[in-house]
């Protein structure tokens, strides 16, 4: 059996389309419970926001421009 370096090493060379699609499926496979109450919290957060976005209370901004500026924020 080939050692986790190995295997690292190996899967490094592949594409980059295919290190991210087998990233999707790592992710996937990686099976936990969310806490109940967390769920509640981010359901009705993304609730709020969403009737804040439709009374007009928000403005959305389209998401290439969100990701700019983040990437302005962290990039050093």
């Amino acid at each position: 059996m080939r050692s986790i370096e190995q295997l690292t090493e190996e899967l490094l060379s592949l594409p980059h389309e295919s290190r991210a699609l087998l990233a999707d499926k790592l992710v996937e496979s990686l099976e936990f419970e969310a806490d109940s109450a967390i769920q509640a919290a981010w359901s009705t957060t993304a609730k709020r926001r969403r009737d804040e976005v439709r009374e007009g209370a928000v403005q959305p901004i389209p998401g290439e421009d969100a990701l700019a500026q983040v990437r302005r924020l962290i990039e050093p």
